[in-house]
């Protein structure tokens, strides 16, 4: 919610803020002790409930999953569970309930196992750590955790859960969700549409082109290199331990270029403008395209839309998605005229009616922002087959009013 009407203070929200640390001997212990505790209890339980609902068409929920843990820890074979703190594994139960709480609700897939060379995590709610605003200590460890503070925690954000976790590549990272408020920026004049693409990451609507980083393109030759030589080495083997981190440590390193990046731009875009339009995109389908997954896949438009979207509900800026189906590329920003066909290949086009010479994605970020802003005014879908009355106002409107 907003605080204040005349004056705004800002949004109330969850934030997270995520660091680096480099624990002790004794914390990496320690944690590697919870990581696979909780490794452990999640593979069991769900393997409990899979059979449970495979056998006895029986559905388990979490506080069944719970008695059974508590029943678990009692055990001969699992008394080591004890030496670990208790909350990451009660969190762990609550994160497969929701896991479930999600298939069912066909959001996603079936939960999956596991792995003990996979990314690793606990989580610890308030009563398992303790944060005086300057340091962090958690359950279990004598010493507070050697974080690098790459940027201050305000301080009337307040604690709530603290997330540890590992990656593939070796590198620790401590999680602080916290109870934020995030202050609205002043209203900007400009407004954008984005068009989103391969060979430029994305065209604005003020005939901006970005060039996409192709940052999995410029490392896949080495890339290659290195998982050739861990296919090489034997299974088990202290060689091929070090060739995995090796092909871990250089995923980390396009993983993080590409996030910067998508930050960058995406920080940038919202600070300039006050409405921000772009295309829904069913990138998931679109990689259904064996000769440009690849190419989709190490752009990042998902990751880059969602950015967009929650800075924007953080600060105060308008965020449209138009929908996938608006012709953008194949309507004239000038007088409205839309093309029967249009392929790939041609990137600049003359109207037939207007006789207007358009660069493809430019005149596509044009109407995108044309488009949105039509949906902020009328509240309609700008799907073509869907229009209702009012939205048909888009075919008729001046689009050169529109397109900025």
């Amino acid at each position: 919610m907003w605080f204040g009407a005349d004056s705004i203070l800002g949004m109330q929200t969850k934030r997270a803020y995520r660091f680096r640390f480099y624990p002790t001997p004794e914390q990496a212990m320690t944690l590697a002790r919870t990581f696979g505790c909780v490794r452990v209890v999640y593979n069991h339980m769900l393997a409990l409930r899979s059979t449970a609902w495979a056998q006895r068409q029986e559905r388990l929920g979490y506080h069944a999953s719970s008695a059974a843990l508590t029943a678990l820890k009692k055990t001969s074979d699992y008394l080591w569970l004890n030496e670990v703190s208790s909350v990451p594994l009660q969190q762990t139960l609550r994160h497969l309930q929701t896991t479930f709480v999600n298939f069912f609700a066909k959001r996603t897939g079936y939960a999956r196992f596991k792995r003990k060379d996979g990314p690793q995590s606990a989580e610890y709610t308030a009563s398992a750590f303790r944060w005086d605003g300057r340091s962090l200590k958690l359950a279990k460890m004598a010493e507070v955790l050697p974080i690098r503070w790459s940027r201050q925690i305000p301080k009337a954000a307040k604690v709530t859960t603290v997330t540890v976790s590992k990656d593939p590549a070796g590198r620790y990272f401590v999680s602080l969700l916290c109870d934020d408020v995030v202050v609205q920026k002043a209203p900007a004049s400009n407004c954008v549409g984005i068009d989103l693409g391969l060979s430029h990451f994305a065209t604005l609507s003020t005939g901006e082109k970005v060039d996409a980083p192709q940052v999995f393109r410029q490392h896949e030759e080495k890339l290659a290199k290195l998982q050739r030589r861990l296919a090489r080495k034997q299974r088990g083997s202290a060689r091929r331990a070090k060739a995995k981190l090796k092909v871990a440590k250089l995923h980390a390193k396009i993983a993080d270029i590409r996030r910067d990046f998508l930050h960058q731009l995406s920080t940038r875009l919202i600070h300039e403008n006050q409405v921000i339009a772009v295309e829904s995109l069913s990138v998931s389908n679109m990689q259904k395209n064996r000769c440009l997954a690849k190419s989709i896949g190490d752009a990042g438009w998902a990751e880059f839309v969602r950015q967009l979207e929650y800075k924007a509900r953080w600060v105060g800026r308008e965020f449209v998605r138009v929908d996938r189906w608006y012709p953008s590329s194949k309507r004239c920003s000038h007088c409205g005229h839309v093309l029967t066909k249009l392929p790939l290949s041609v990137r600049r086009w003359s109207c037939p009616e207007c006789g207007t010479d358009h660069d493809r994605d430019i005149n596509a970020a044009h109407n995108v922002l044309a488009a949105g802003l039509a949906v902020l005014a009328h509240g309609e879908t700008v799907r073509p087959e869907c229009m209702s009355v009012d939205a048909q106002w888009l075919g008729s409107v001046k689009w050169e009013s529109l397109s900025l």
